[in-house]
C-alpha cells in the first residue's frame, strides 16, 4: 500500500503518505488507521517515526487518537490546513511566487485599511514605517520591521482573517523579504524605491483612498519582483 522509505526519513514523509491514503478513502470503511506496529512494518520505519507522523496529523485535525481504541480519522478531517514547505519558500522561484501571493492579499488589505483605519491605527502604521528606517540606519536589514509594517496595515482593516493569514505567512514573508532586501541593499536606488513605495501606501491609507492604496500596494509587490529580476534572482 505504501512506498518503503529509509528509517532516517522525516516523519513528514510518512504523514504525507498517510494523508494521501486518507484522501483516497483507503481507511473509510473502518474509519481508523492501522496500528503503529502494522504501519511501521508497511513503511519500513520505527514506531517512533510513526508516532511523530500521527502526531502531526493529529495537530492538523486530520486524525484523533482514542485511548484503548486506536487512531481514528476525524469527522472534519477533510478540511486541510494550508502548508508551505519552508525550504522551498526561500528558493528564488518560490520567492517570486510568494510575492505574487502577497500582491493579491496586500492590495486588498491596503484598500480595506484606507476605508476602515482609525486615527490610532494610522499612528501605528506611521510608527511601523519609521521603525524600518531606524533599523536600516542602525545597519540592520529591517526584515522584521518590514513584516511588522505590513501587519500594522492588516490590523487596521479590522478583519481578523487578514491578520491571521499574514500571521501564517509571516515566516515565509520574512524569508522572501530577506532575499529581496539583501538584493535591494546592492543598489542605493533599490532602497530609495522601497521607501517611496511604502510612503505611497501610507499616504493613500491616510487619505482614505482605497483605490490608490490598492494600486500602491500592488505596485510595491510588482516592483519587488522586478528588483529581484534586476538583481539576478528569477
Amino acid at each position: 500500500m505504501f512506498d518503503k522509505i529509509p528509517a532516517r526519513a522525516m516523519s513528514d514523509t510518512v504523514a504525507q503518505q498517510l494523508l494521501k491514503q486518507i484522501d483516497k478513502g483507503t481507511f473509510a470503511r473502518v474509519g481508523k488507521l492501522p496500528t503503529e506496529a502494522v504501519l511501521a512494518q508497511q513503511f519500513g520505519v520505527s514506531r517512533t517515526v510513526i508516532r511523530e507522523a500521527i502526531s502531526r496529523l493529529k495537530n492538523e485535525g486530520v486524525v484523533e487518537p482514542r485511548q484503548g481504541s486506536g487512531v481514528f480519522i476525524a469527522a472534519h478531517g477533510a478540511i486541510r490546513p494550508l502548508r508551505i514547505d519552508y525550504a522551498e519558500a526561500v528558493e528564488a522561484g518560490s520567492v517570486l511566487q510568494i510575492l505574487a501571493l502577497r500582491r493579491a492579499i496586500e492590495a486588498e488589505v491596503a484598500s480595506e485599511a484606507a476605508v476602515r483605519r482609525s486615527d490610532a491605527e494610522m499612528m501605528s502604521i506611521d510608527a511601523a514605517l519609521a521603525r524600518i528606517d531606524e533599523a536600516e540606519a542602525d545597519g540592520e536589514n529591517g526584515v522584521a520591521e518590514d513584516v511588522a509594517f505590513h501587519r500594522a496595515i492588516a490590523a487596521a482593516t479590522g478583519n481578523p482573517y487578514f491578520l491571521k493569514t499574514l500571521t501564517f505567512l509571516n515566516q515565509y514573508l520574512e524569508a522572501g523579504t530577506l532575499v529581496t532586501r539583501r538584493n535591494e541593499a546592492l543598489r542605493d536606488d533599490f532602497s530609495r524605491q522601497v521607501r517611496e513605495e511604502h510612503a505611497a501606501i501610507v499616504a493613500a491609507i491616510r487619505a482614505g483612498d482605497p483605490m490608490a492604496a490598492r494600486i500602491a500596494a500592488s505596485t510595491h509587490m510588482n516592483n519587488a519582483a522586478r528588483r529581484l529580476a534586476q538583481a539576478g534572482i528569477s
